[in-house]
């Protein structure tokens, strides 16, 4: 007797994308606020984690644990799209928001040095550890989720919403700062105030674990393994997809530091170099990352209608030439309004790969190892670029050579242009179809 084929689970309904929309989007939100609230609220908690009369002791080390969050990233993208290859995208994406759960609510909770001694900066450092491996799993889970569950014509629409609460997540951490510093006291913050941030984080993530336990399985991965699919593993990566993994550490590469250059870093750039206030430079910085989260679904749309390619080889083309212009404009510029509109440009450019970097990635890729694909790389090309672009900048400004940071973002970015023109559309070519 033959043994009967398995049947495949049916396309999923409307209902359950719109569900996946809100169950992935929302959920990379709330990781983004966690881990941006980190930052945001250093100043007021520093102190209660690292003795010292010094201030600028206590950030420094303060910082170092948010560095050693970001190098766990890779280890997360790594352990996480492993076990959401295997375990399927939905437990990936509930085991993910649950351990930046844990951290957060850690950080609200831990006593500080001068009641448990050095046992609360080791809590802080676990408790990043934790949102460092949260962080570097979600990408990949969330990508993987969000362009597997979306229909053919609307993949690059559905996908753009992981960019859009991404940059929604730091802007909802920055508003919650200025909240609490119209509501409380610059002593109540000091003493405890500092702790809701951390705490509402937590609540928010429980309340995501508890939708996206309601998920539903993605039809890709159902198919997967259904059909004994290989097993996830970086051996298996790196041995029978090298093209795709280089591809998309490349393709990451200029778009991650243009990204960071433009939001993260821009803040410091406008102060320190331009001479704005830095109450002008943050206004500045949130109008226009406000804007440029609005522009991601629109973008994203644009490429189910004309393909990614285009999309990207724009951002690239622009992005290398016209960096070097836009930061030595800005170098000089004393209006807030042209300096506005010059980041603003510079952000319209780099939508051309935030929209759809996601999405690209998830198409790259077999089913079976689809989430170990689209986290590993982007994560180590992430730290490796992104991470060290603000340091880099600082680094050439301090040497008297700010102009050479202009220049080595516009060849990443060319770096990247390169590998945009080489390869095939990925929404005509894409593995998600073949599932």
């Amino acid at each position: 007797m033959t043994s009967p084929r398995p049947v495949h689970p049916s396309t999923p309904s409307q209902r359950q994308r719109l569900k996946a929309i809100i169950g992935g989007s929302t959920g990379n939100l709330v990781e983004w606020y966690d881990w941006y609230a980190y930052s945001a609220f250093t100043l007021y908690f520093a102190p209660h984690f690292f003795p010292s009369e010094d201030r600028t002791a206590q950030l420094l080390s303060a910082a170092g644990i948010f560095a050693v969050g970001f190098l766990m990233r890779p280890i997360g993208a790594w352990l996480m799209g492993v076990y959401a290859d295997r375990h399927g995208r939905k437990s990936g994406l509930t085991l993910s928001v649950a351990l930046m759960c844990a951290g957060s609510l850690l950080i609200a909770v831990t006593p500080s040095y001068q009641t448990i001694g050095v046992g609360a900066p080791l809590l802080l450092v676990l408790a990043r550890l934790m949102q460092g491996l949260s962080i570097g799993g979600e990408y990949g889970a969330s990508a993987t989720y969000l362009s597997e569950m979306a229909g053919r014509d609307r993949r690059g629409f559905y996908s753009s919403f992981q960019y859009v609460t991404l940059i929604a997540g730091q802007l909802v951490a920055i508003c919650v700062l200025l909240l609490l510093q119209r509501i409380l006291s610059e002593a109540e913050l000091d003493a405890w105030g500092w702790r809701i941030p951390f705490l509402i984080g937590g609540a928010l993530a429980v309340i995501v674990f508890w939708l996206r336990r309601g998920l539903s399985e993605t039809q890709s991965y159902a198919v997967a393994k259904a059909e004994g699919a290989p097993k996830s593993g970086f051996i298996e990566l790196v041995t029978r997809h090298p093209r795709e993994t280089l591809t998309v550490m490349l393709l990451t590469a200029g778009g991650t530091i243009a990204f960071y250059a433009y939001s993260i870093y821009m803040q410091k750039f406008l102060v320190n170099t331009t001479g704005l206030s830095r109450e002008t430079a943050s206004q500045i910085n949130g109008i226009t990352l406000f804007v440029f989260m609005l522009l991601q679904p629109f973008a994203g749309a644009l490429s189910d209608r004309i393909g990614r390619k285009p999309l990207m080889v724009g951002f690239g083309l622009l992005g290398m030439i016209g960096t070097y212009p836009i930061f030595a404009t800005l170098a000089v510029t004393r209006d807030p309004v042209i300096a506005g509109l010059l980041v603003m440009a510079g952000l319209i450019i780099v939508t051309g790969y935030t929209s759809i970097n996601a999405v690209v990635k998830a198409e790259l890729f077999p089913a079976h190892i689809r989430a170990l694909g689209v986290a590993l790389p982007y994560a180590l090309a992430n730290t490796l670029f992104g991470g060290t672009a603000e340091f880099v900048a600082l680094w050439f400004k301090q040497i008297g050579m700010e102009q050479a940071f202009y220049v080595y973002v516009s060849l990443m970015i060319a770096i990247s242009l390169i590998v945009y023109i080489r390869m095939r559309d990925t929404r005509q070519h894409s593995r998600i179809l073949e599932d």
